[in-house]
């Protein structure tokens, strides 16, 4: 085997494991809470299925690349420029996202990530984004908070 396809087949089980490492400790957490409570399914239901259909799914393919003869299929290529300022703009934007959702709470914070998120995957109309960005925050706020009564952070500022 070339040693390019030898590194091909290392990354995939090396994503393989990451994978694992992450749903195998959210199953064993999920187990902690209640898979049914008295109106349907409890807090630990949807995590507890998530991870043990992550979890298989990941053993699954990385029992697949391990014992393929070939690796047909296996090549992994990068993205274009376009597509990495993209990757990089949408992480950022997570990442700041999470750091201000409890100070900033949900409205404020979906706000900007929202807008941001839409000119990094490329719109280009501002109403299209404004409308949007305020219907994800401040419509999806209202929706969750006062009609599904699900408490989501509203910041220091009330908002």
């Amino acid at each position: 085997m070339p040693n390019g396809r030898n590194a091909a087949k290392r990354g995939w089980q090396i994503a393989c494991l990451c994978l694992l490492a992450i749903f195998v400790p959210a199953l064993v957490t999920s187990l902690g809470y209640s898979l049914i409570d008295a109106l349907g399914p409890g807090p630990g239901f949807f995590p507890f299925w998530l991870s043990l259909i992550g979890a298989v799914l990941s053993a699954v393919m990385l029992a697949q690349t391990t014992l393929a003869k070939t690796n047909e299929g296996m090549e992994i290529s990068l993205p274009d420029r376009r597509g990495a300022v993209q990757a990089l703009g949408m992480l950022v934007a997570l990442t700041a996202a999470a750091a201000l959702f409890e100070p900033l709470g949900y409205r404020l914070t979906m706000l900007p990530f929202i807008a941001a998120l839409l000119v990094v995957l490329g719109a280009r109309s501002p109403v299209a984004i404004a409308l949007t960005a305020l219907a994800g925050s401040f419509g999806v706020f209202y929706v969750f908070y006062h009609w599904l009564k699900v408490p989501l952070p509203v910041g220091v500022l009330g908002l």
